[in-house]
């Protein structure tokens, strides 16, 4: 037996190891079992290019075993096994990686490693973070004797021949008394779900019960034989590592429910990544049923490295817009320990977030071409991810023009192309602007909506969160259109013509109804305005400029807040209608008290068209109409 120093930088690092290399001491086992592969791999690898005379590759299951009671977890691989020198060299020279030189050694001739996980020096260490002493016990393909190396958390380590017999590693954790969760099998198994679900190798942690088919001629209540089998937790070739053209869509939505067991609706399409020039990418994003509540979507795409689970938090790499998505990116272009500045600067990480923003617009275009009618009717479950890249993303922007779409109140569906040159002719106004019209509740906008309808205008149901962002850059980037919400104005302004419409009232009437109106409609919530509109619009018609509710609206969504709308009282115009008889009536009451009784009445009804009556001036309201009625 021998002794020695592991030779490392500072007087101990295992300290910084347990408190500083990862955030999270979970990840030891990921670490581990990730070594394992890399040495499985290796094995097969040098046992397909014949570099391993007379060894066979064998069995490359990678094992895991609990010992409660001696508090041991064990992570057993027949790969390619240390000798002594590789031990001194791999273990004790700590920051040096193996995986590296092995890449380096053996990557084929166009320069692509034989699928090697490791790329980081400080991986088996990560064992110290819940173990107060580790072995190791492991043989060389070579024809060298097996060693054992062993440390129990000091810089000095002891190593010494072992009786093993057949190439491959054991470690061994003796676990640590602050770290005992890692001693039940529940938390182990749950860990090799999430971070080695996928990995490349199978994996085995215990046994199972497996039922098998009943013999010929049992009885129906005669129970089924089972038999004790291997309990592998991994799915070694997941649907990503395959080609598009070997899947079907049932594949797709079978691979869906094994990334998220519980969630039951289907995917509405799905997108498969495979990329191996400027950089390696694969994985398969879904979209699935969206609703307008943003904040609830995230972090459901998960992030792999070679098949080894990173991370769902994929900002900074998807890109944003993308990140309500779900589904699953492998690259072994992405380190597995980085930091979000790091991936934030880092050049192959842009191009990767160029590269699928780019795919994603090209597969919806695809869509929209192939099948429109279903795209339709897809639009509504999708609306929210492409109205925000078409946000937040330049690129995204041009390219979502050919199928990005704008839904009517009647579920037609334009292009906005198309959505131009339908309505060119109706909606231009007197200095050649094409005026676009929407509304964003069909609802609470009833009676607004039907009077442009009325007018022969199309009307746009716009209802999504982000709705005034986004149509504040399409405006920024057409000429001579604008957007208009049906209820900013009356229908006569919505779209300014060169015809006018001659007042009923004189002068000196009007003056007398604005005078009397203005003492009675509280200051503080409504500016009135006189108008001649048409005898058959409404009376009293309340309207929100549009500018101001865009404000509000960008500061509730997180712009906007620079004009200090969020702060402003609600303040609306009151557009009266100096055509209409109930106006004139108004007017030519004798007595204030009636007079003041028809200004409130059809200022409420005028309110509760816009939903703004509640509460005790609901009730109020009501009491007046059965009053006025008897």
């Amino acid at each position: 037996m021998s002794k020695g120093t592991i030779n490392v930088s500072v007087d101990n690092i295992f300290p910084l190891i347990k408190k500083f290399l990862y955030s999270d001491h979970e990840i030891f086992l990921r670490e581990l079992i990730s070594n394992a592969t890399d040495a499985t791999l290796k094995m097969k690898h040098l046992a397909n290019i014949g570099e391993a005379e007379g060894v066979e590759y064998g069995d490359p299951t990678i094992e895991v075993k609990l010992d409660k009671k001696k508090k041991e977890l064990r992570i057993i691989d027949q790969g390619i096994g240390m000798t002594k020198d590789e031990v001194e060299r791999y273990i004790n020279e700590i920051a040096f990686s193996g995986a590296e030189e092995f890449i380096e050694k053996y990557k084929d001739k166009d320069g692509k490693d034989a699928g090697i996980i490791g790329h980081f020096g400080l991986g088996f260490y990560s064992a110290f973070m819940v173990a107060k002493k580790v072995e190791i016990i492991t043989k060389s393909y070579k024809d060298e004797p097996a060693v054992h190396w062993s440390c129990d958390g000091s810089p000095e380590f002891t190593i010494e021949k072992a009786k093993k017999k057949e190439h491959g590693t054991e470690i061994i954790l003796h676990i640590a008394d602050d770290s005992t969760e890692f001693l039940e099998e529940s938390r182990i198994s749950e860990l090799l779900v999430k971070y080695n679900k996928f990995m490349p190798i199978p994996i085995k942690f215990g046994t199972r019960t497996e039922t098998l088919p009943k013999p010929e001629g049992a009885k129906e209540e005669d129970k089924a034989p089972t038999k004790e089998v291997d309990n592998i937790i991994n799915n070694p070739n997941p649907a990503w590592t395959k080609l598009p053209t070997e899947l079907e869509d049932k594949d797709y939505n079978s691979f869906y429910r094994e990334l998220y067991p519980m969630q039951f609706e289907e995917p509405l399409f799905h997108i498969h990544l495979n990329v191996d020039y400027p950089f390696n990418l694969t994985g398969i994003l879904y979209f699935p049923k969206m609703t307008n509540d943003m904040s609830i979507q995230k972090d459901k795409i998960q992030l792999y490295q070679n098949q080894v689970f990173v991370t769902d938090n994929v900002e900074g790499i998807v890109p944003e817009f993308l990140t309500m998505l779900r589904g699953v990116i492998d690259s072994p272009d992405i380190p597995l320990n980085v930091s979000r500045s790091y991936l934030q600067a880092d050049g192959a990480v842009k191009k990767i977030s160029s590269y699928i923003t780019r795919k994603v617009a090209d597969k919806l275009k695809s869509l929209f071409n192939s099948d429109r009618e279903g795209f339709e009717k897809k639009w509504n479950d999708i609306k929210i991810v492409i109205e925000y890249g078409m946000l937040t993303e330049d690129k995204f922007f041009e390219k979502a023009q050919d199928f990005a779409l704008y839904p009517t109140v009647d579920n037609n569906y334009y292009t906005l192309s198309e959505l131009k040159e339908k309505i060119k002719d109706s909606q231009t106004d007197k200095d050649g602007n094409i005026v676009i019209l929407y509304a964003s509740n069909k609802e609470e906008q009833h009676s607004y909506i039907e009077a442009t309808k009325e007018k022969g205008y199309e009307v746009l149901l716009l209802d999504s969160p982000i709705i005034t962002h986004l149509l504040q850059k399409v405006e920024s980037s057409e000429e001579k259109i604008s957007f208009v919400r049906v209820d900013s104005d009356h229908v006569e302004n919505l779209i300014k013509k060169d015809e006018e419409q001659i007042s009923k009232l004189s002068d000196e009437e009007k003056e007398s109804l604005k005078t009397f109106l203005d003492g009675i409609i509280p200051k503080e919530k409504f500016s009135v305005q006189l108008e001649a509109l048409d005898s058959k619009a409404n009376p009293f018609i309340i309207t929100e400029p549009e500018f101001m509710r865009r404000m509000k609206d960008m500061q509730k969504t997180g712009g906007g807040g620079m004009f200090g709308m969020g702060g402003f009282p609600e303040m609306y115009n009151l557009i009266v209608n100096t055509n209409h008889e109930l106006v004139s009536e108004i007017l030519h009451t004798k007595t204030d008290k009636k007079k003041e009784r028809l200004v409130n009445q059809a200022l409420d009804l005028a309110r509760l068209s816009k939903n703004l009556l509640k509460g005790e001036e609901l009730t109020a309201f009501i009491k007046r109409s059965y009053e006025m009625i008897k």
